[in-house]
């Protein structure tokens, strides 16, 4: 059975350009081949430059050290935008591009929200996508809030490299401890500081004592925990790195397992340290004995792109009308794809390989007529793709004698036994290579090219209806060039007509694109009638129709109007630019991620993804990434609270209606093996659930989480398994031996819908925890059970806020009228209270003695 679960991918799939694939590697415990990309949205400013290389040899020493002297920079390339001025300093980039980078620093989306964050949605263990900076914080100008830039990349690269997760939460800032005190989400609870209300209102500020919330018994809204600025304690740099004794991780002897961090959640309530070191690379590697060597920096500018076309005219490329269809796609690519300024050549190749065209700029249509006409017409003989990917090197070393960071696009539909001889050679020219596979027999040598040299990797079928050539020359659009630049692929439909003669569709362009929108419409057989209207009816211009490679096509210059309703005929796509860099076409803005277990046979598989959002169903959302910095609302230094300016705030709750969308993006190609022809047994069991949250309500707690599916997210599970202790550690260790939950009258419902069930908790005591920590397990149909979900915890008693302790600048607010009392005042009334209080005691000792007296019998003499 394990055998073939190697077999299940999870696959990740965007809604713009692809994944980001990193090029880091450990060598001698030194990482090398970091990508730190600056945006085409920033301003040239080279003394950015300098505070990035500051800032990543700053943070070398840092990682040193929290890593036990393992681990350490050892050389950083940092890519500059091509619309910076040109410097000898500056070299021209080998593999790196902006897809590949590992640091992006550009503009924030919304001004003055400048945290830093890593793009990190997978598990825990997992490899983040990026990390975001700002030029504001590269240059130094949010230290204050955020800490220093050293250290908060060395947090970063955390989430980045290992998987691993704040130890701070905004949604759930605080919780009630054991201690039966409401505490700080953090780690570890060594940290001292000050829990207070810190408030503006026009000129106005104040600071308070935080309230406790009568619903969920924690602090209000509102309340913000204060550091101090002396510490002493040394964990835990994915809590606050900012304070200056913070020089380590958590480790399993100090991590606070209490808290509701994303990194319990995420990470099974294991330690920051427990999850690095295992890792391969902290396996891999032992505590160096000397101090490591700085950084190396290269400065890489983005230049013109330079393309060279390889195309298979082999005789297997007469069948199935391959040729043809190559032809298409490739017209669509010089048509549409390749922006004005790149250079593109042309190689044909079968047994050997031929020259069509040297490398051309595109400045004008002109252009690329001339490369359209050379096109391959006829296809016979052998296939060498050696000799055709050394004809390309031909072709761009007469323009430019380092290929460093050219393109081969390589289509072909042949095994070719000589072609592992030239991937070494490929591996150190320095260009990178995307592979088009035609047809089930295309040679898997070019796959390991197409890896080595970061380039993309593409299958299409011999059913044209699939338009996979076109969706595979649609997707290698400059990934190095300003985003409102690139096109976004809207639309890619096909169909085999039979009986019904008509194919009608709507392409829907949205306001955020329709800048050069491109329609493009092939066909087999017959020639359609293509008719395209506009949202008012009226009919657009004509279509170019090229009836020899069976294709049609119209370009709308400027900016299109928001909705067309097409008539199509057989196969059709639709690409435009965005008018402006906006949410809907940031790289890697929209994240859908599904396992994929669909498999029927070995093979080669390609995928496509297509989002449509209809009128008032698509929603911005103002949220940022869980994994943000946290900001430091203000120290307390030497008993006063020094306060930071409050972050700009917006509505993050506000959710606008935007219009209806649409967007269709290739997701690459995959190789399936070793899957056996014969029936097998269930081998998917349940996701985990990952959302279980827990609320009291009187006496009975409900649980809510997402329903996972009988295969990983797909249909539905059998029954669930809720077991509950009074100790997380038993709970997260031993969850097999907890009191199970009576569910029986719980029917799990359908993959991703949203479960809730309640129960009384009974058997767990005030007097034996207190706290109740929930944890789910679920069962498919085969008995097969998921991994125990995150645990949910309820407090058994009301918290205690802190200890009346002296206010810290003591200012008063309006919101609260007992803050407007002096100090002294205050003073006066307790010594007062106290006088009085005494006075009534000593009179009331008096009186009680009289009366004893008065009841004694009297004596005398």
């Amino acid at each position: 059975m394990g055998l073939f679960r190697n077999f299940v991918f999870f696959l990740v799939l965007y809604l713009l350009p692809g994944s980001n694939t990193s090029l880091v590697q450990l060598n001698a415990n030194g990482f090398e081949g970091i990508i730190i990309a600056i945006d085409p949205g920033v301003p040239e400013d080279e003394t950015l430059i300098e505070q990035i290389k500051d800032m990543v040899t700053t943070a070398s020493t840092y990682l040193f050290e929290a890593t036990e002297k393992r681990l350490f920079f050892k050389n950083v390339s940092i890519l500059i935008p091509d619309n910076w001025k040109k410097n000898p300093q500056y070299k021209r980039p080998k593999h790196e591009s902006y897809k590949h980078a590992d640091v992006l620093v550009a503009p924030p989306t919304h001004r003055g929200r400048d945290e830093p964050y890593t793009k990190q949605f997978t598990a825990c263990e997992e490899k983040g996508e990026y990390i975001y900076f700002s030029p504001d914080f590269v240059l130094g100008k949010k230290q204050n809030e955020y800490g220093p830039r050293g250290r908060r990349f060395v947090h970063e690269w955390a989430h980045l490299r290992w998987g691993v997760f704040d130890e701070y939460n905004d949604n759930e800032p605080y919780y009630s401890a054991k201690s039966k005190k409401i505490e700080a989400t953090r780690c570890s609870t060594g940290i001292t500081g000050i829990n207070r209300v810190y408030k503006c209102q026009g000129n106005s500020c104040a600071i308070n004592r935080c309230r406790i919330d009568s619903k969920t018994k924690l602090y209000e809204k509102d309340c913000q925990f204060f550091p101090d600025k002396e510490q002493t304690e040394k964990t835990s740099i994915m809590f606050m790195q900012s304070i200056d004794s913070v020089v380590k991780f958590c480790n399993e002897k100090n991590h606070n397992r209490e808290a509701p961090s994303l990194q319990n959640k995420m990470c099974n309530a294991r330690s920051t340290w427990e999850v690095i070191s295992n890792s391969e690379d902290l396996k891999s590697t032992t505590p160096m004995v000397g101090l490591p060597p700085p950084p190396v920096f290269s400065l890489l500018r983005i230049s013109e792109r330079i393309v060279c076309l390889v195309l298979d005219k082999s005789g297997s490329m007469a069948n199935f009308n391959r040729l043809n269809r190559m032809n298409q796609a490739a017209k669509h690519f010089l048509l549409q794809i390749t922006g004005n300024g790149s250079w593109v050549g042309m190689v044909h190749f079968d047994s050997t390989a031929n020259i069509k065209s040297k490398l051309i700029q595109i400045i004008s249509s002109n252009e690329k007529n001339r490369l359209l006409n050379s096109l391959p017409t006829v296809a016979n003989g052998g296939t060498s793709i050696c000799a055709g990917i050394e004809s390309a090197f031909q072709v761009i070393r007469e323009i430019y004698p380092q290929i460093d960071g050219s393109e081969i696009v390589l289509l072909t539909d042949g095994e070719d036994s000589s072609a592992k001889n030239c991937v070494d050679k490929v591996k150190q020219s320095g260009a990178i290579i995307h592979f088009i596979a035609l047809g089930p027999s295309a040679d898997a040598a070019v796959i390991q090219m197409s890896n080595i040299t970061g380039g993309s990797h593409f299958f299409s079928s011999d059913q044209a209806q699939n338009n996979g050539l076109i969706d595979a020359f649609g997707a290698l659009a400059s990934g190095n060039t300003d985003i409102a630049q690139q096109s976004v692929q809207l639309e890619s439909k096909g169909l085999m007509l039979n009986n019904d003669p008509w194919m009608n569709g709507t392409v829907i362009i949205d306001s955020t694109v329709g800048k050069d929108t491109f329609f493009l419409v092939t066909w087999v057989r017959e020639s359609p009638i293509i008719s395209l209207w506009d949202p008012n009816g009226t009919p657009t211009g004509s279509f170019t129709v090229d009836r020899v490679s069976k294709m049609a096509y119209l370009s709308i210059p400027g900016t299109a109007k928001l909705r067309f309703h097409e008539v199509w005929t057989v196969a059709t796509q639709c690409m435009t630019r965005a008018r402006m860099p906006c949410a809907d076409t940031f790289k890697n803005d929209g994240v859908y991620s599904r396992y994929f277990t669909a498999y029927s046979e070995n093979g080669r598989y390609s995928l496509k993804v297509k989002a449509h959002g209809g009128a008032s169903t698509a929603t911005q959302n103002l949220r940022y990434s869980p994994n943000r910095a946290a900001y430091i609302p203000g120290w307390v230094v030497n008993g006063k609270i020094e306060v930071n300016p409050p972050r700009p705030e917006i509505d993050e709750d506000t959710q606008t209606n935007l219009e209806s969308f649409i967007r269709t993006v290739s997701g690459g190609a995959f190789v399936v093996s070793n899957v056996s022809i014969f029936p097998l047994p269930d081998l998917y069991p349940p996701s985990q659930i990952t959302d279980l949250e827990a609320t009291p309500i009187g006496d009975v707690i409900s649980l809510t989480w997402t329903a996972p599916g009988d295969d990983f997210d797909v249909g539905k599970v059998q029954q669930y398994i809720i077991r509950i202790s009074g100790s997380i550690l038993d709970l997260r260790d031993n969850f097999e031996d907890a009191l199970q939950v009576n569910s029986t009258d719980l029917s799990p419902k359908e993959a991703n819908s949203k479960e809730i069930f309640a129960f009384k908790p009974g058997n767990i005591s005030e007097e034996n925890a207190t706290h109740i920590f929930i944890a789910i397990q679920s069962v498919d149909k085969s008995n097969l059970t998921s991994k125990v979900s995150n645990i949910a915890q309820v407090a058994l008693f009301i918290p205690q806020a802190d200890p009346d302790e002296s206010d810290p600048n003591p200012t008063p607010d309006e919101n609260y009228p007992n803050s407007r009392v002096s100090f002294s005042f205050l003073v006066l009334i307790v010594v007062g209270s106290v006088v009085i209080a005494l006075v009534i005691l000593g009179i009331t000792i008096c009186v009680s003695n009289k009366k004893r007296n008065s009841s004694r019998p009297r004596t005398q003499f």
